[in-house]
This record gives structure tokens, C-alpha cells and sequence, in this order.
């Protein structure tokens, strides 16, 4: 792979996202009622298949106080209040992804013809066009290193473009999801995502949202279990061993787990940490809780940044991801703890990403 794909891929993947044509390609599903009025913190009568309540309720959101790993984009932590959704007890898994694309005949981007003329708005200017022959629809998909890694921020080093990499084909063309019909679809990108949000008849979770949910009525902990950090192969599907060259599946599986393989947290949610990354519905912004954390008063459901920031990543806008991952590891990135983000490009997906969706009511 060349220097300037590698620039390419993690600048953006497939082009800039657009917005998802409502009228197109989905159908709202019926069946499923989307709005009750009904008070926040009373349950509703009636719980959605698959899903599940999460009481409303103020929280701190953002790095705990004694998270001695914590990264400065955890801060500072900022009082928040969300009213009470429903909640997908699980990620959407392969079996649900592939029901609504037969109903709909959706194609996901990672299955899209690149458009060049697209990507190169994301990049520096000047940026040469890779070879045709790489310019191919694919994903990113995941790869040992063979020896130890010095340095752990050059995500080259474990990431490979894969052309025929998509949600149904996971390692790459030769691959498939014969048997993972349980495991989370991955290779998801923010525009597919929200289209199986609208066919459902739901939409993505915000930051604050996925965070006070992942908490389980624990309070200022690092993790939804507590802060013991030697449950954590009890509790989610996460890299044991030397990252990325060994992994010593202390929690039974080297890449993703079938959904609900570990235990719930207390509002009844499984893998909320591990297992795959989380789309959320927010930008990407590095002064966004401080922004919060200065009004100095309780923030009620925010809905995230008006507009995306990375200095770190200038040429692409970014959208926020939670939860971690199988490839998360207490020497790369401890991304199983709550309070812990990601930004990533929305055109893009990967082989650890993927997503669930929520379900508001109407608090009248």
C-alpha cells in the first residue's frame, strides 16, 4: 500500500457523506409505535422488541476523577441530563442488517464505486490519484503485525485497505458472515447506519445519550462493572496480550463475539464495552466540553456540537464513536472504559464498527 493511499483511506474512504435520502430506497417500519406521551421517569407500558427502558436522569459525563488513563478529549467532565429513551439491548447484528437490506435493496458505501472527485476535496490539496487498480470499493479490515510496534500511533502498521471488504464479507472478498449471523454487522459508515435508522422507524443515540446508558446506574465509575480492571475478560470482548501482535483470547474470541456473549450492565444492555465501536449522532469537537463544562449548570440533552473540529485532522469532518473495541488493550487505547471517544470519519467504515439504535418518546 502507498504512502498516499494510506493518506487517503484515513482522510476519508468513499467520499463525503451525504445526507440519506428519506424518501429513497427505505421504508419506515410500521410496526413500530415511535412516539408515547408519557412522563421521563415512569416506564412506558410497553417495551419495543430487542430494546430496552433507560430511565432518564442526570449524570457527569466525561473522564472520572481518579481515571489515571484518561485523554484530555475526556475533558473536563460536565453535568448533563437526559430525558428516558428506549435503547437496542444489543448491537445490530448481521441477521437484522441483512433483513433490512432485502426489504430495501440498500447497497452500503463499502460496496460503492469510489468517486475520486469527491475524495480529493477531503485531502491536501495536490494530492495525487492512487491507481485505478487500488481505487477499488473495499474497507478497512484489521491485521497482525508480526513483530512488536514502537510506535503505536501510526494505525498504517495494523490496518489494511481491503478491496471487497463490506459487511458481508468481512476479512475481504473470500470472506463471509456464514455462521455470525448473531455477530455485529460491521463496516458500517455513518450514512448506512442512519439508513437502517430510518427503515426502523428509529435514529442513532447522541454522546450523552450512549454514555449515561453504558453507565448502568453506576456513578463515577471507570467501567459499567466498577473500576476493577482485572474483570475486564469477564465483562467485554477486548485484545489481551501484546497489541497488536498477539492476542491471548483470555475472553474466548480474537475478533468480534456473537451480541450478548458477555454480561448486561444494569439498565440490561450488553457490550457496551468491546466488541465493536458505536456510531453515535455527534461531531467531533475538541472544545465541545469545555464549551459545556462552562456554563457551569446542568446541560439538558444535548445534541452535540453544531459543527466538527479535529486539529489533529483537519482535511475531514468527524463524527463521534464510543465503546471500543475487540482491538481495544490497556497499551493501545483502554477504549472499554465509559467515558472514552473516538472520532471518526463518517464515510468510512471498518472492520470494528458498527452500531445500535435508540428510540425517543414524547414527554408532554
Amino acid at each position: 500500500m502507498t504512502s498516499i493511499f494510506v493518506a487517503t483511506i484515513f482522510f476519508g474512504c468513499q467520499g463525503i457523506i451525504k445526507d440519506v435520502d428519506k424518501k429513497k430506497s427505505y421504508k419506515k417500519n410500521d410496526s413500530l409505535i415511535t412516539s408515547i406521551n408519557q412522563g421521563d421517569k415512569a416506564a412506558p407500558d410497553f417495551t419495543p422488541e430487542g430494546m430496552v427502558w433507560i430511565s432518564g436522569g442526570e449524570f457527569i459525563q466525561g473522564a472520572a476523577s481518579h481515571d489515571k488513563i484518561s485523554m484530555m478529549h475526556e475533558k473536563p467532565p460536565h453535568k448533563v441530563h437526559v430525558d428516558g429513551f428506549f435503547m437496542d439491548m444489543h448491537e445490530v447484528t448481521n441477521a437484522q442488517f441483512s433483513k433490512f437490506v432485502e426489504e430495501t435493496g440498500y447497497v452500503t458505501v463499502a460496496e460503492r464505486q469510489i468517486d475520486w472527485e469527491e475524495m480529493k476535496k477531503q485531502l491536501p490539496k495536490g494530492t495525487p490519484k492512487p491507481h485505478d487498480s487500488i481505487l477499488q470499493p473495499g474497507s478497512l479490515v484489521f491485521k497482525k503485525t508480526k513483530s512488536s510496534v514502537p510506535n503505536l500511533y501510526d494505525y498504517s502498521q495494523w490496518w489494511e485497505w481491503k478491496i471487497g471488504a463490506n459487511w458481508k464479507h468481512p476479512y475481504g472478498p473470500k470472506s463471509s458472515i456464514e455462521g455470525k449471523e448473531n455477530h455485529p454487522v460491521v463496516h458500517i459508515a455513518y450514512e448506512d447506519a442512519q439508513a437502517y435508522c430510518i427503515w426502523s422507524g428509529k435514529r442513532l443515540p447522541t454522546e450523552a445519550e450512549w454514555e449515561y446508558a453504558a453507565r448502568g446506574k453506576k456513578e463515577n465509575s471507570l467501567f459499567f462493572w466498577g473500576d476493577n480492571v482485572e474483570k475486564l475478560s469477564e465483562y467485554a470482548n477486548t485484545w489481551e496480550g501484546e497489541f497488536p501482535v498477539n492476542n491471548s483470547m483470555d475472553d474466548g474470541f480474537e475478533r468480534t463475539a456473537p451480541v450478548m456473549s458477555f454480561p448486561k450492565n444494569g439498565f440490561g444492555l450488553y457490550d457496551m464495552a468491546g466488541n465493536v465501536w458505536e456510531w453515535t449522532n455527534d461531531w467531533y469537537n475538541t472544545k465541545y466540553y469545555k464549551q459545556l463544562a462552562e456554563k457551569n449548570n446542568v446541560t439538558i440533552n444535548p445534541q452535540g456540537a453544531t459543527e466538527a473540529f479535529n486539529p489533529g485532522n483537519p482535511y475531514t469532518q468527524e463524527k463521534v464513536i464510543k465503546g471500543g473495541s475487540f482491538l481495544c488493550s490497556a497499551s493501545y487505547c483502554a477504549s472499554y472504559r465509559i467515558s472514552a471517544r473516538m472520532a471518526t470519519s463518517p464515510d468510512s467504515g471498518m472492520e470494528h464498527l458498527g452500531f445500535r439504535t435508540v428510540l425517543s418518546i414524547n414527554n408532554k
